[in-house]
């Protein structure tokens, strides 16, 4: 059985789309996820499951959070060999923890179209710097993600992909219990 890390994009930001972690953990249990675990309360899932496709993984937590809920969310699924990939991956990794505090991950759900990509490359913005791998955009924001003019949005309209973002903290904890 392979353990997987779902990202729910958009959940319990700015008293929107509210999903309790108990509440979302029993949904899963339900569509027989198994092990399940909730980190933090922006929707992060650790689960085992039988389902080899994370594109259906997706599609099922997505189908039950509406059923259930009533309203849509997009997930993003990983391996947990995956989310180490782009972990290892990461061009600003520093055991600096004044950097660490400064780097954050815009996961993709899928590869974005090689034109978009060689724009997006050449662009640039102040105290803010970028990198971009197969599956997702490595951010390193001097003045704090809050303040970044190149945010989560900005990526899927300029890349025209679903995304969602996670700090550094975040994904390597997300790691860890996945194991």
């Amino acid at each position: 059985m392979e353990t997987y890390i779902a990202f729910l994009r958009g959940i319990n930001v700015s008293g929107k789309h509210k999903i309790p972690m108990a509440e979302l953990r029993e949904l899963c249990k339900s569509i027989k996820l198994k092990d399940v675990e909730t980190y933090i309360q922006s929707g992060n899932l650790v689960f085992k499951c039988e389902l080899q496709k994370t594109s259906e993984l997706e599609s099922l937590i997505s189908k039950a959070i509406l059923k259930s809920f009533g309203f849509e969310v997009p997930v993003i699924v990983k391996t947990t060999s995956q989310l180490h990939q782009i972990l290892n991956e990461n061009p600003f990794e520093s055991e600096d923890e004044v950097i660490r505090k400064q780097i954050y991950f815009v996961l993709l759900n899928n590869t974005t179209n090689v034109e978009e990509l060689s724009k997006f490359k050449g662009e640039s913005y102040a105290n803010e710097e970028f990198s971009i791998s197969k599956n997702c955009v490595y951010l390193k924001c001097k003045a704090g993600y809050g303040k970044a003019k190149l945010n989560n949005n900005l990526v899927e309209r300029k890349l025209k992909v679903l995304a969602t973002t996670r700090n550094y903290r975040t994904m390597h904890k997300l790691l860890e219990l996945s194991r």
